[in-house]
């Protein structure tokens, strides 16, 4: 992998640095406009931040497989006074299913299954799901990676009393719950996300390989990508120090939410935990570097460069073109696994996450190998005073300033 060169602007002497480092990444005029616009960036991102009550958050911007830029704000811990740093890890919620795709890919690759396999042929388990649309043999792994087998949203929709586990602990609970379960709409018809169907493609990576889901990304994606950091649902002793409590607003009371979260049977869809150093190399990994051997075989260990471009070409469009509130034309599609969109032409690779109180975000631009990462530890529960606070105005906020002044420059 390629050795990141780090600026951290906090003084006029980072600035000007990280100006210099940027003319040594892009022409100067770009250098020159990025440093210009990541002062502004700073002041929108603190006054943002601060309007919405949001504890903590971190930012990195990286372009051409260099950080350019980072930002942190408030605290990983306000019970420790512990602040905000590079080695804050953070709950990347459904992040996770990218990593989930990405295994499916590989196994594709290498011959054990292919897209248009019907899921049944590997769990027949889900015979016992009432499909009034046809059969659920007509339901196959690229309808699961696309969110268009017709299945609902939540895995685990039961859930209305305080004791209840926050995810069921293992395949039996779901499979238990089939003969109750539906599937809502014509499969391939629409888009429509559904966290019990990556659930399945989890499943179906644990019968072809016998490693629990956990250990297969361990192996497969994060050692060779060196993400030596990152782990699964609750954490290890030695990276406790390190860890992100997160908080949640409800009638503007502050409180913490749960530490520590096992997320059961839904972790391929849900259960990953990494500090944004880790998660930078799996970001320098989706901008690759075609010119460079060690990238080069990185990609021969993981995923080949084609396979991943595969995942990024629309399969199922939401709707038509729209304007947004700048006037950009904006086409929004799901690729495999990954979200889409076209905004005046620039394309958009992307993927969020959202659970116990923690916000997640990553977009690539891939024409101009930029990118950026944003975590934010804080939920806002909608209150009734009409006071405007939300977790969404805040990464809203972040990915308007990103895609309109960032990305452009480097294009």
């Amino acid at each position: 992998m390629l050795k990141s060169k780090i600026a951290h602007p906090k003084t006029a002497v980072a600035a000007a640095l990280l100006t210099a480092v940027l003319m040594g990444a892009a022409p100067a005029a770009a250098g020159t406009a990025f440093a210009e616009n990541f002062k502004q960036f700073q002041s929108v991102y603190k006054k943002v931040l601060t309007e919405t009550g949001t504890v903590g958050s971190s930012f990195w911007f990286v372009h051409d497989n260099r950080v350019l830029a980072k930002e942190y704000y408030g605290f990983a811990n306000l019970e420790q006074n512990r602040k905000v740093d590079e080695n804050t890890i953070y709950h990347w919620a459904s992040i996770t299913k990218t990593f989930c795709g990405i295994a499916i890919m590989q196994l594709r690759d290498r011959g054990l299954l292919k897209l248009d396999d019907p899921a049944v042929e590997y769990l027949p388990e889900l015979n016992a799901i009432h499909n009034p649309f046809g059969k659920m043999s007509d339901i196959t792994l690229r309808h699961l990676l696309t969110h268009s087998g017709g299945f609902r949203g939540a895995t685990w929709p039961w859930k209305d009393k305080p004791w209840h586990p926050h995810e069921p602990a293992c395949w039996e609970q779901l499979v238990a719950m089939f003969p109750y379960t539906q599937v809502h709409f014509e499969p391939g018809s629409q888009s429509r996300y559904s966290n019990l169907g990556i659930i399945f493609l989890g499943r179906i990576i644990e019968q072809l390989t016998t490693d629990d889901w956990e250990v297969y990304i361990d192996k497969n994606i994060f050692k060779p990508l060196g993400m030596h950091r990152s782990y699964f649902d609750t954490t290890p002793y030695h990276l406790m120090k390190d860890k992100c409590q997160s908080y949640i607003y409800e009638n503007d009371e502050r409180r913490p939410a749960h530490p520590d979260i096992n997320t059961g049977i839904t972790v391929s869809n849900g259960g990953l935990k990494a500090p944004f150093p880790d998660f930078r190399k799996y970001i320098d990994f989706l901008l690759g570097n075609p010119d460079d051997p060690e990238m080069q075989a990185v990609y021969d260990g993981v995923l080949k460069r084609a396979s991943l471009e595969e995942m990024w070409v629309p399969q199922i469009e939401y709707g038509p073109a729209r304007k947004d509130d700048r006037g950009r034309t904006v086409k929004a599609a799901q690729g495999l696994i990954f979200f889409l969109e076209e905004i005046d032409g620039m394309r958009i690779v992307w993927h969020s996450g959202g659970q116990n109180a923690f916000a997640t975000y990553f977009l690539v631009q891939p024409e101009s190998r930029s990118a950026y990462i944003a975590g934010f530890n804080t939920q806002v529960i909608p209150v009734e005073n009409g006071r405007i606070k939300s977790t969404r105005i805040a990464t809203s906020a972040v990915k308007d300033f990103v895609v309109s002044r960032f990305f452009p420059l480097f294009r």
